[in-house]
């Protein structure tokens, strides 16, 4: 079988973002909590391959602590996402029509009444800004993405001969959920964990724009472009680098999400001869 060339180049690109992440556990070019103030702006050079800020620390060390950060706000974001809504999409579906049914889905209609960054400004106002409050934000609005999807797909399922005979065969509701129609919508929910993925490393990075993220000496994407707002024009490396980043990570994780649809769905595989 033959991979889709979004699939490898997806995988490629986030791979080298999540490596950056996790080797930055254990080692980073230069440490981002000591400041340089005499090397501050300085270009991409051998000794600073992506330059260095304003503050005089190293870009890339920057750029490998914010890919942590990014990842783990948006991972864990995507977590509580499907956590919370795949039970609910699930539920909803098997109690299709009634009056449970209704409540769980026009509960979601509420939230996604309120975009993530309203309800990070809400959340902020109460607890403060941070990147748990960020996680709790996204998640939140990720919960009705995952409910509406597992609930349609679920439903598509519900109507077919072998969950008739599971019924038959005195299987309960919530067992056929379990057992059987979420055997089936596995690959849309992996699918949909990726685009939700990337939409994270977006929110997480508008939101630390804004001040609602991440707080220093926390490293992350938006910060760095907050920050790089105002020297452009001196020093465009600040802007771009980060910029990039987070362009190439969401490029990155998108193709993955396309290159999985089309090697799962068996209803759109590329056969390529």
């Amino acid at each position: 079988m033959i991979l889709p060339r979004s699939l490898i180049f997806g995988a490629l690109l986030s791979l080298i973002f999540l490596g950056g992440a996790l080797l930055s556990f254990v080692w980073t070019p230069y440490d981002i909590e000591l400041l340089a103030i005499p090397e501050r702006l300085q270009p991409p050079s051998m000794a600073h391959w992506f330059g260095t800020d304003h503050l005089g620390r190293d870009m890339l060390s920057m750029i490998m602590m914010g890919a942590r950060t990014s990842i783990a706000v948006a991972l864990l974001a995507v977590g509580i996402g499907m956590g919370l809504g795949l039970p609910l999409g699930l539920l909803a579906a098997a109690k299709r029509g009634s009056l449970l049914d209704e409540l769980i889905m026009r509960g979601n209609d509420l939230i996604f009444a309120f975009p993530s960054l309203v309800i990070a400004i809400l959340i902020t106002a109460v607890f403060g800004a941070s990147a748990v409050n960020a996680i709790i934000a996204i998640g939140i609005f990720n919960v009705p993405v995952f409910a509406r999807l597992t609930r349609g797909a679920a439903l598509s399922f519900w109507s077919r001969d072998f969950i008739l005979a599971a019924r038959v065969s005195g299987k309960s509701a919530a067992r056929i959920s379990v057992e059987h129609i979420l055997p089936n919508i596995a690959n849309l929910m992996i699918v949909q964990g990726t685009i939700q993925f990337s939409l994270g490393i977006l929110a997480e990075a508008a939101l630390s724009y804004i001040g609602l993220g991440a707080q220093p000496p926390t490293a992350s994407w938006g910060r760095m472009l907050a920050d790089a707002q105002t020297l452009v024009s001196l020093a465009p490396h600040v802007a771009l680098v980060p910029g990039f980043s987070i362009v190439l990570m969401v490029l990155g994780l998108n193709l993955l999400g396309d290159g999985l649809r089309d090697l799962l769905d068996p209803r759109l595989r590329v056969v390529r001869t």
